[in-house]
C-alpha cells in the first residue's frame, strides 16, 4: 500500500479541518507525513491551535487504508496537491481540495478552455435544448465541458458534449463510485469511460445536500468560466457562479423571458454584470486570445450549418477534447493576430490623447496603460502593478463612461469616442 498517498488522505478526513485549514498546514510543512509523525510538542511549536493538535494527533490509519483499498479495487485514481496531474487552475485556489477522486482520465488542465455549465435540475425544454446546444457547441469548439452531473440542465450539457466525442468532467458530490440522481446511470458510465467522474469526497460516501455547495466551488475552480444557462431565484447554479466571481472566473448567463421563473436567477446575474451569451460560440469566442490555437470557431459555425445533416468531414477535428497538433497552428492564433491588428488600424491614435480630468488615480493608471493599444487583463493587472479586487470594478466603471471599452478574449482598449 503506497503510504505517502495514504497519509495525504488520513490528512485529508482528520474531522476538523476543512480544505483551508489543511492548506494552511500544508503551507507551513508541506508533508503530510510529517504531521503523522508528529507529537503535540513538535505541533505545539508551530502553533497549532488545541483543536487542530487533537485531530493530528489521532493516528489511526484504518479509515485511510479502507479508502485506499477501495481506491485500488475500483481503479480510482488518486489526486493529492503535490500530484503533476491535479488541476493547476483549482491548485491556486484557497480551498483546493489536498486530495481529489477521479475515475476515468482527467485531461490536461491549461492546453484549452475549461467551461462550466450550470443550471436547472428541473429544467423546461427551452432549457434542456439550450444546454445541449452549448454543451456539443464548446466541445466542438475546443472546450472541456465541466459539470455537476445532476439531472437536467447538467445532464443535458453533458450529453451534448459527449456527441461531439469530447471529453466532459463530472463533478460530484458525493463518492465517484456513487450514481446520483440513479437515472443517469447510462451517463456516469460515459462520462467515466469519456472523461472523468471528479470528487473530494472518497468513495462509497453518500451525496447530500451539505455537499452540494462544496461541489459547486470545485466546478467553479476547474473553469475559466461559468455559463448560467437557466436558474431561478436561489437556485444552486448562482451559487456556483458566485464562487466563480469569487475565484476570479468569468461568468456568464444566458437570458430567458421576461417574468419566467427559471429565469428569474439568471436574468439577474445580467444586471449584476455577467456576460450575456445566446451560443455556446459567444463563450469560446471570449478565449482566442487566451489559448490561441486550441479554440476552433469554424468547428461550430460549421456544426450550425449543417445541423442534423450528419456532416462528419465538418466536425472531423471536434473528436478530442485536446486539439490536435495541425490545428493548434492554424486557426486561433492567426485569427487572434488578425482581429487585433483589425483592432488597432481601426481605432484611432490613442497615444496623443490627454487623459480624461475625472479619473481617480486607479482609472487614470489603468487608461495609461492602454495608451499603446489593446491589453489582455491580465497583463493590465501586471502593468499597473494594481491588484485585481480594484483594477475590476475600475474596468466596469471605464466602460459605462465610454472611456474603454471589451473585446473578445478579455481585450480591453481605449473607446475611439
Amino acid at each position: 500500500m503506497n503510504d505517502h498517498l495514504l497519509y495525504w488522505i488520513w490528512l485529508a478526513t482528520r474531522p476538523g479541518l476543512g480544505p483551508v485549514r489543511i492548506r494552511q498546514l500544508l503551507e507551513l510543512v508541506g508533508d503530510p507525513g510529517w504531521f503523522f509523525a508528529a507529537d503535540a510538542e513538535a505541533m505545539a511549536r508551530l502553533g497549532l491551535s488545541r483543536a487542530a493538535r487533537e485531530a493530528l494527533l489521532d493516528k489511526n490509519l484504518d479509515h485511510a487504508q479502507a479508502i485506499l483499498r477501495a481506491c485500488e479495487r475500483l481503479q480510482i485514481s488518486v489526486l493529492t496537491l503535490a500530484s503533476a496531474a491535479y488541476p493547476a487552475a483549482m491548485r491556486q485556489t484557497a480551498d483546493a481540495p489536498a486530495v481529489l477522486y477521479c475515475r476515468g482520465s482527467l485531461p490536461v488542465s491549461g492546453r484549452q478552455p475549461w467551461i462550466g455549465l450550470v443550471g436547472a435540475r428541473q429544467a423546461d425544454e427551452r432549457g434542456l435544448a439550450l444546454a445541449g446546444r452549448f454543451g456539443a457547441e464548446i466541445a466542438a469548439c475546443g472546450g472541456v465541458v465541466v459539470t455537476g452531473m445532476a439531472k437536467g440542465i447538467d445532464a443535458a450539457a453533458a450529453r451534448g458534449a459527449l456527441e461531439q466525442g469530447c471529453p466532459v468532467v463530472g463533478v460530484l458530490g458525493g463518492g465517484v463510485d456513487v450514481v446520483y440522481p440513479r437515472e443517469n446511470a447510462a451517463l456516469f458510465r460515459q462520462v467515466a469511460a469519456n472523461g472523468c467522474l471528479l470528487s473530494e469526497y472518497p468513495p462509497e460516501t453518500t451525496p447530500n445536500a451539505r455537499h452540494f455547495p462544496a461541489r459547486n466551488r470545485i466546478i467553479s475552480a476547474l473553469s475559466d468560466g461559468v455559463v448560467v444557462i437557466q436558474a431561478a431565484e436561489g437556485s444552486g447554479a448562482l451559487i456556483t457562479a458566485r464562487w466563480a466571481a469569487d475565484q476570479g472566473r468569468d461568468v456568464f448567463s444566458v437570458p430567458g423571458p421576461a417574468g419566467d421563473a427559471l429565469s428569474r436567477g439568471s436574468n439577474q446575474l445580467l444586471r449584476d454584470g455577467a456576460i450575456l451569451v445566446e451560443f455556446g460560440r459567444d463563450v469560446m469566442r471570449e478565449y482566442l486570445y487566451r489559448y490561441p490555437g486550441a479554440v476552433r470557431m469554424q468547428n461550430a459555425e460549421c456544426k450550425m450549418q449543417n445541423e442534423g445533416a450528419g456532416d462528419k468531414e465538418c466536425n472531423a477535428g471536434a473528436v478530442t477534447g485536446r486539439p490536435p497538433e495541425a490545428q493548434a497552428s492554424d486557426f486561433g492564433a492567426s485569427a487572434g493576430a488578425h482581429s487585433v491588428r483589425q483592432h488597432e488600424a481601426a481605432r484611432p491614435d490613442v497615444a496623443v490623447r490627454p487623459l480624461p480630468a475625472d479619473l481617480t488615480p486607479e482609472q487614470a493608471a489603468i487608461v495609461t496603460a492602454l495608451q499603446d493599444g489593446p491589453m489582455q487583463l491580465d497583463a493590465l493587472i501586471d502593468k499597473t502593478g494594481l491588484p485585481a479586487s480594484k483594477v475590476l470594478p475600475q474596468l466596469t466603471v471605464l466602460q459605462i463612461k465610454k472611456i474603454l471599452r471589451q473585446l473578445p478574449g478579455k481585450l480591453y482598449e481605449r473607446s475611439g469616442g
